[in-house]
């Protein structure tokens, strides 16, 4: 990884300052240990009229691999890189968190602009040149304009291409960056501090609530005004909502103190928070919950499956209503299951009576299980999404042919929503995990045949608010057994929106493991919540 700050002057006030301002000699080259390298700097040249210090991180992949095995983006989940290719591939050479973590170590002075020797230089703002030849960029040359030429920057984005030999091929997802301005220099090292990891929409570590006070330090005096502000905010703490809520209200105050000559505390201290009557937008899980509850309620059903339970979000609610007498959480995890009944439901603490009407069971929701037969009601929430789609049919046959509960109810997102949400990029999905999101139509596509094939009749409906647009974010449908099969045969069709290959016949049966109450794991793949 590897970046240059260039600064121009002239006899009244050299370039060779950077080095008094920077707080490193332009006639030596140093070293600096970091938690995942070794940091050089070092000045190419250093004249009266320009001035160049050069920061090279060279990064221990071995060592980044080792720190961060068993993790995932964000820190959490098993990396989807094979055991090779995290040791070989390109991912830690380009201009990411690492980098960012970097300069905040060997620069962290300079940063905070102070300089004593030089205080006068380090308040005003230099001619400077910012050169980093590769940045990982998701959301292409357009998003980095956008995100630094609003602080003042002549911003150059050159994609890179994939292979110069083979221009058919495209472009990478990295640019040559280029920026030229005149800024003060901790200004400058912020920028970077907080948007070249916002750029690389990644992070090395894990993130944790500091990390609020990290950006808003890093982002003071820029970042309240910023257009992108809240993409910025929500990559920064990637994606942590609950964290990314706390950031925005925090730089709404500053703002408000600001144009109200005032202490952000005087602001907040003002609202009486007893008789705050403001209404609090519902977060999306919570309404597909109630949702989820809604249906099964005017199904008049009283034992539920709860299919791909994940950490027993459903399971809990559901156990708040005694309209339903058993709920049965079942799910492919084991570690997930456990965490329901230890965390979410507390089954060693809960009574007799109530613990009587839960079940946790472990189950692959693509094999048919005799123990799934006879419900009234089952329940596939974020659940589809997470299956390949060749294995699709083979779960319709275990749900809708084998268990063959009188309701199914299924919900899962609509990708045509997904414009709608700021910090998503263009043509993403929502969730890693996801193999797949549909639009409304292939929802329906792939609905009404289920039905029709296994004897079911379809109702669909929406949750969340309804886009005249797009659509609302999640899509439901109500599956009622109409009690005829007309076909179960396996299903060869092509699964919409997907790739078109042959799906599978269903597994033979197989008898899940048993599991008793109280044993752990998640969905298929991850909890429901992140979808």
């Amino acid at each position: 990884m590897f970046l240059t700050i260039t600064a121009t002057g002239t006899d009244a006030a050299p370039a060779t300052d950077l080095g008094f301002l920077l707080h490193k000699h332009p006639g030596k080259a140093q070293e600096f240990a970091t938690s995942r390298g070794t940091a050089h700097v070092f000045y190419p040249e250093a004249t009266t009229a320009r001035c160049t210090a050069a920061l090279l991180l060279e990064v221990d992949p071995v060592g980044l691999v080792r720190a961060a095995k068993g993790k995932g983006r964000g820190g959490k989940g098993k990396s989807p890189d094979s055991a090779l290719a995290q040791y070989v591939n390109d991912r830690p050479y380009a201009a990411s968190s690492l980098l960012a973590v970097a300069l905040s170590r060997v620069f962290r002075t300079a940063m905070s602009g102070s300089s004593r020797t030089h205080p006068e230089r380090a308040a005003q703002p230099l001619p400077l040149r910012i050169e980093v030849p590769a940045v990982a960029a998701r959301g292409g040359t357009g998003l980095v304009t956008r995100l630094f030429a609003p602080m003042g920057w002549q911003v150059t984005a050159d994609a890179v291409p994939l292979d110069p030999a083979f221009p058919e091929w495209g472009d990478s997802r990295y640019v040559s960056l280029v920026l030229d301005g005149e800024v003060r220099l901790s200004d400058a090292l912020r920028h970077l501090y907080v948007l070249l990891p916002v750029l690389d929409d990644a992070k090395h570590y894990g993130v944790a609530p500091d990390e609020v006070d990290k950006l808003l330090r890093a982002g003071e005096g820029w970042l309240e005004d910023h257009p992108e502000q809240r993409l910025i905010t929500g990559r920064y703490l990637f994606r942590r909502w609950s964290l990314a809520r706390e950031a925005l209200e925090r730089l709404e105050l500053a703002r408000l103190a600001e144009s109200d000559d005032a202490e952000p505390e005087e602001l907040d201290n003002a609202v009486d928070e007893t008789t705050d009557t403001e209404e609090k937008p519902v977060p999306l899980a919570v309404q597909r919950r109630a949702a989820i509850a809604g249906a099964l309620r005017a199904a008049g059903a009283a034992r539920v499956l709860d299919l791909g339970c994940g950490q027993g979000q459903l399971v809990k609610e559901l156990l708040d209503d005694t309209r339903f007498t058993e709920i049965v959480g079942v799910d492919v995890s084991v570690r997930a299951l456990a965490a329901a009944a230890a965390r979410r439901l507390r089954l060693e603490r809960m009574g007799e009576r109530q613990a009587a009407r839960v079940s946790l069971l472990q189950s692959a929701l693509t094999y048919t299980d005799r123990r799934l037969a006879g419900y009234d009601a089952a329940v596939l929430s974020e659940v589809v999404e997470h299956v390949d789609p060749p294995r699709l049919p083979a779960l319709e046959y275990a749900v809708f042919g084998s268990a063959r509960p009188a309701t199914v109810v299924v919900t899962t997102p609509n990708s045509e929503y997904n414009v709608r949400w700021e910090s998503l990029p263009a043509g993403h999905v929502r969730h890693a995990d996801h193999r797949f999101e549909w639009t409304r139509a292939e929802f329906r596509d792939w609905a009404g045949p289920v039905a029709a094939r296994f004897g079911y009749a379809v109702a669909y409906a929406g949750v969340g608010p309804d886009d005249p647009e797009v659509g609302p974010p999640t899509q439901l449908a109500v599956f009622t057994r109409t009690d005829t099969r007309p076909d179960t045969r396996p299903d060869t069709r092509t699964t919409p929106g997907t790739r078109n290959a042959p799906a599978p016949a269903p597994a033979p049966e197989t008898r899940a493991p048993e599991t008793a109450p109280g044993t752990a794991g998640t969905r298929t793949d991850t909890p429901k919540e992140a979808s």
